[in-house]
C-alpha cells in the first residue's frame, strides 16, 4: 500500500532515552514482522507490542489502546495484525502493571503516559512515515486514545471503537465493574473529578483532531449510548467527526465484520487525517 505524505504533524522525535529494548519476536503472518518493546514511561518498564510490514517503509504509524484491565482484555498479535496488513506500523502498550510492566494501571489515570511515550516511540523508529500518528482506542482503551489526542501533538485523529466516553455511565450500566471501579478510581460520588478525567465527553472541546466514532448498536459491554453521547457533543461543539453504527454485532465483532471495520476505518484515515 503507498501512502501519501502530511506535512502536518510528521517530525521525528527524539526517543533515544525512551526505548529500553526491542526484541523481535514470532510473528502471526509472513510479510510483517513483531517486536516486543520495553521502554520507559515516568521511570517505570513498560512493555507492548510493535508491527510492522517487513521492508524499510516509510509506512503511516498507529497506536492501538487496549481495553479491559489486567488480564482481561490482553492485547494480543492477531489483535493489531490487520493494521499492519494494511500497511501501518503499529505500536499497542500493555499498560503499566501488565504482563510485567511495572506500576499500576489507573484505567485512564497515569497510565495514560504510557501511551504518551509509546506515540513518542513509535515516531522515532527510522521506518515510521511523515504522516501524524492515529490513535485508536477499543473499549477502555478509548479513554487513554482519546487522552493521547487530546495532549500529544504528533496525533492527528483519534478513532473510539466500542469505546467507554462516560466513566459514571460505565458505572451506572456495568454493575459487575462497580467493584473493580471504585478500588481503580474510586466511588462517582466521592471522586467526581477522576471520572470526568476519565470521560471524554467531558472534555470533547480541548481535542482538535477528526474523530471516527465505531460502534455495534447491540454491543452488550459498552451501551450505544457512549458513542451517542460523544458524537452529540462532537456535533454541539462543530468538531469533525464521524459515526459509524454496526448493525446486531457483539462488544468483539465477528471475523467478517471485522474486516469491514477496519477497512472503514483505513478508509477514513487517509480521508480526513492524511487528507489524501
Amino acid at each position: 500500500m503507498v501512502w501519501a505524505a502530511d506535512s502536518g504533524k510528521g517530525a521525528r522525535t527524539d526517543a533515544s532515552d525512551i526505548l529500553i529494548e526491542k526484541r523481535r519476536i514470532p510473528s502471526p503472518c509472513r510479510g510483517i514482522l513483531v517486536y516486543l518493546v520495553t521502554y520507559r514511561s515516568q521511570g517505570l518498564a513498560v512493555q507492548g507490542y510493535y508491527m510492522r510490514p517487513s521492508g524499510s517503509g516509510p509506512f503511516p504509524t498507529l497506536v492501538y489502546c487496549r481495553g479491559g484491565i489486567g488480564r482481561v482484555g490482553l492485547v494480543t498479535r492477531t489483535r493489531i495484525l490487520p493494521a499492519a496488513l494494511r500497511g501501518f506500523a503499529v505500536f499497542a502498550p500493555f499498560y503499566r502493571g501488565t504482563r510485567g510492566s511495572e506500576g499500576r494501571d489507573e484505567f485512564g489515570g497515569a497510565d495514560r503516559h504510557d501511551v504518551y511515550e509509546a506515540v513518542k516511540l513509535l515516531r522515532s523508529f527510522p521506518e515510521a512515515g511523515p504522516q501524524a500518528t492515529v490513535v485508536i482506542g477499543f473499549s477502555r482503551g478509548s479513554i487513554n486514545a482519546m487522552l493521547a489526542a487530546r495532549d500529544c501533538p504528533e496525533v492527528g485523529g483519534a478513532v473510539v471503537w466500542g469505546g467507554v466516553t462516560d466513566l459514571r455511565l460505565t458505572y451506572e450500566e456495568r454493575v459487575d465493574l462497580r467493584r473493580m471501579l471504585k478500588r481503580v478510581v474510586g466511588h462517582p460520588a466521592k471522586e467526581a473529578a477522576a471520572y470526568e478525567e476519565r470521560s471524554p465527553v467531558c472534555w470533547a472541546d480541548k481535542v482538535n483532531v477528526p474523530v471516527l466514532i465505531m460502534h455495534s448498536n447491540q454491543d452488550e459491554n459498552v451501551s450505544l449510548r457512549h458513542a451517542v453521547k460523544l458524537a452529540d457533543k462532537l456535533e454541539e461543539l462543530g468538531s469533525r467527526y464521524e459515526l459509524i453504527i454496526y448493525d446486531g454485532q457483539p462488544h468483539r465483532f465477528s471475523p467478517e465484520m471485522l474486516e469491514r471495520a477496519w477497512d472503514d476505518l483505513v478508509a477514513w484515515v487517509k480521508r480526513d487525517v492524511f487528507d489524501e
